[in-house]
């Protein structure tokens, strides 16, 4: 048994991962906004993190197929130090006021939108 994307379902595979991420962001943001109390709310306004998502998805999905042509196997070790190295830029805003709940919210989003985009694109049976 040979397990492979679909291809034909890519596209439709992605936009639901780029709504599901959307939505799920939005109640963190929300959720981190509410306990960012006299925090700087760093990313967490929609006008901000909306399309940010948008590009999280895209780049993601970029990654994870210049990964799988180059060394397919290194996927379950790519992503999450991937991911990791997104929380870099977020942990760095304890330097400019932000709270917990804001780095933590940021960090979030960040796991949300590769763990959408690795359900998306998750081999499947043919």
């Amino acid at each position: 048994m040979t397990t492979a994307v679909r291809t034909t379902s890519i596209p439709a595979r992605l936009g639901v991962a780029v709504v599901v991420a959307a939505l799920v962001n939005l109640l963190l943001a929300t959720v981190a906004g509410a306990l960012d109390d006299g925090g700087i709310g760093m990313g967490l306004q929609p006008a901000v993190f909306l399309p940010a998502t948008v590009v999280g998805v895209l780049l993601g999905t970029a990654g994870w197929f210049a990964v799988r042509r180059v060394a397919p196997r290194a996927l379950p070790v790519v992503i999450p130090v991937v991911v990791a190295l997104t929380w870099i830029p977020d942990l760095l805003l304890f330097g400019q006021g932000a709270t917990v709940a804001n780095v933590v919210g940021l960090m979030a989003m960040h796991a949300v939108v590769a763990s959408a985009v690795v359900v998306a694109l998750r081999p499947t049976v043919q």
